[in-house]
């Protein structure tokens, strides 16, 4: 878990791994897996989606897999001998989710708990590029964010 340098993020590290772990857990994924957790800056963000995604523009979230079969133009990654599950890279736009959650009305850590959520969802293969997709992907979300809506002020 990452916040990026520069980005006035007054969250907890601690707190964000906790959500990380709940989705995790609620998707029944075992102890032996892991993934990064960048809070971004909103440059940084754009400057991946446009270099991996072809798209220049601003966005949320950006979830790169570790386990999906690799894009024509990139290597696949390897994976290490350790045993343990590479997920990925999830990379949250703190600038973005600020601007999301006054949109939304209401709070940050809501408004990142659904990023990471969303996120970490996508890594372990969640998808919503089609309506049926998209709907289990949101009532996945739902749930979880419902069961750890106690602790969304836990940022200090």
């Amino acid at each position: 878990m990452l916040i990026d340098h520069g980005v006035a993020a007054p969250l907890s590290v601690d707190w964000l791994r906790g959500i990380v772990e709940q989705v995790l857990a609620s998707e029944n994924s075992g102890s032996t897996v892991e993934l990064g957790l960048v809070i971004a800056a909103q440059n940084k963000v754009q400057e991946l989606n446009r270099n991996y995604r072809g798209r220049d523009e601003p966005t949320d979230v950006l979830a790169f897999s570790a386990t999906e079969e690799a894009e024509k133009d990139f290597p696949p990654f390897v994976s290490p001998p350790d045993g343990v599950r590479h997920l990925g890279e999830v990379i949250v736009s703190y600038p973005q989710a600020v601007m999301q959650a006054e949109e939304h009305q209401h709070p940050i850590e809501q408004e990142i708990a659904i990023l990471v959520i969303h996120g970490v969802l996508h890594l372990l293969g969640y998808e919503h590029d089609e309506p049926e997709r998209e709907r289990e992907m949101r009532v996945r979300e739902a749930a979880i964010l419902s069961s750890i809506e106690v602790g969304l002020n836990e940022t200090d």
